[in-house]
């Protein structure tokens, strides 16, 4: 059985009518309540479920996938683009958060680090697999994957044409995104490279097929992150799009918190907003409300 990261760690008012605020093609209203700190949006597209989301920041623990959530996804790993605002909606956050935002992505953390330098946020990375709750200390990682079972996954990708590899050390992903229709013909193929090996499992995902450490997912890292500071205490917010953050809805929902879907409802999530561009508008709203705050007090 593996052993996971976190085992082995000793602006002006808003008006209340609503003002919008606008990224992209979607719509989300950011209405101000008595309660300094709380904004609640309601999501816009016909599509999907009119509700309120109410996020109080001086209590809440934000947990944010990155691919399909905060940025939207590209045909190639490396192809996303970082909005230019969004760095600086998350640096806000994190302050008024007292440091308790975290970004959880099946991406490496040395990836996460790259895609949104020069800010250092505390990272899960790898499902779990690779933890740096300190950003300013070394991520704590599973041990890499089997040589000889990267070799053969790698040999896989070389023989399906469209299918890419991407080695994360603790994990490899095999991206099939450039040819969808070969993903019943991928999934088989690494069901028979991991057969009989021990501690490893096959994570489905967005055109994309993981082998990993078996027992460890974003619902594990979760809960663990979620026992020590700056998150223990506070109320977890979830927001992610794939079938790998339903093990981290379900492990929110566990500790009284609030999971968001996007794009479409999914297990465990309490709410859903419509795309990428649905969240970083309710992100720059709570940024808007987190510096409200911050002058009031000054």
């Amino acid at each position: 059985m593996a052993i996971s990261p976190m085992q082995s760690l000793a602006t002006g008012p808003l008006p209340n009518r609503g003002a919008s605020a606008r990224d992209g093609a979607s719509e989300i209203a950011v209405r101000r309540h008595d309660a300094p700190g709380i904004s609640r949006v309601r999501p816009s597209r016909k599509d999907i479920a009119i509700v309120d989301i109410a996020i109080d920041l001086a209590s809440a623990a934000l947990l944010l996938d990155v691919d399909g959530t905060l940025i939207d996804l590209a045909p190639h790993p490396d192809a996303v683009v970082v909005p230019a605002a969004l760095p600086g909606y998350l640096s806000t956050l994190s302050a008024a958060t007292e440091g308790a935002l975290a970004l959880v992505s099946g991406r490496s953390v040395a990836g996460l680090d790259a895609l949104f330098a020069p800010l250092l946020l505390p990272l899960i990375g790898s499902h779990g697999a690779q933890v740096r709750l300190d950003p300013k200390a070394p991520a704590v990682c599973v041990p890499a994957l089997d040589a000889s079972l990267a070799a053969a996954l790698q040999r896989i990708a070389a023989t399906m044409p469209g299918v890419l590899a991407e080695d994360k050390r603790t994990a490899l992903a095999l991206h099939f995104r450039a040819c969808p229709h070969s993903g019943p013909e991928l999934m088989d193929r690494v069901a028979q490279a991991i057969a009989g090996r021990d501690g490893v499992e096959m994570l489905p995902g967005h055109f994309v097929i993981e082998v990993k450490p078996r027992g460890i997912d974003k619902g594990t890292a979760v809960r663990a992150a979620m026992a020590r500071p700056p998150f223990a205490g506070r109320r977890p917010v979830f927001i992610g799009d794939d079938v790998t953050d339903e093990f981290a809805f379900h492990a929110v929902a566990a500790l009284g918190g609030t999971a968001i879907a996007v794009g479409r409802p999914r297990p465990g999530a309490h709410h859903v907003l419509p795309d990428p561009s649905g969240v970083r508008a309710l992100l720059a709203g709570l940024a808007a409300e987190a510096g409200q705050v911050h002058r009031r007090r000054d």
